[in-house]
């Protein structure tokens, strides 16, 4: 069974409409489907991605948002991302070794701050924070 079958069959609800903030639940949504060009995931103080999967259109642009005062980070994993795609990484890496090893010198996103990126190729890109890495993860799902 495939994580996001697991989540449905979980019964957890489905986030929309995320124009401008997303909902800051401590548990964190499981997925949320973007309205208009873009759509803000929330870093928490919780640890979590909220929502942990959203959808977009290509074209559109996510906005990470920490709302709380853990840094956090935006990093992709590079091996898992669709042929052709960006690598994306707040501190503006171009390799995932590189955002580890910066880490927290560059890279960090502090409370009020973000980080954005634009998705240009579809498919699914996974992506977690460097410092909370075992459980902080999230995919962004592009159509």
């Amino acid at each position: 069974m495939d994580r996001r079958t697991i989540l449905r069959a979980s019964g957890v609800a489905l986030a929309a409409g995320l124009a401008g903030c997303g909902g800051t639940s401590s548990e964190g949504t499981p997925e949320g489907t973007a309205t208009g060009s873009g759509t803000t995931v929330a870093m928490t103080d919780g640890l979590v991605f909220d929502p942990r999967e959203i959808t977009v259109s290509v074209g559109d642009t996510v906005t990470w948002e920490n709302t709380g005062s853990v840094p956090h980070s935006v990093t992709a994993y590079e091996a898992d991302l669709p042929d052709g795609a960006t690598y994306f990484a707040s501190g503006g890496f171009d390799s995932e070794s590189a955002a580890r090893e910066n880490y927290p010198n560059e890279g960090a996103i502090g409370a009020g701050e973000t980080y954005e990126h634009t998705f240009e190729t579809s498919g699914e890109f996974p992506y977690f924070c460097i410092p909370h890495e075992s459980g902080m993860q999230g995919t962004v799902v592009v159509e």
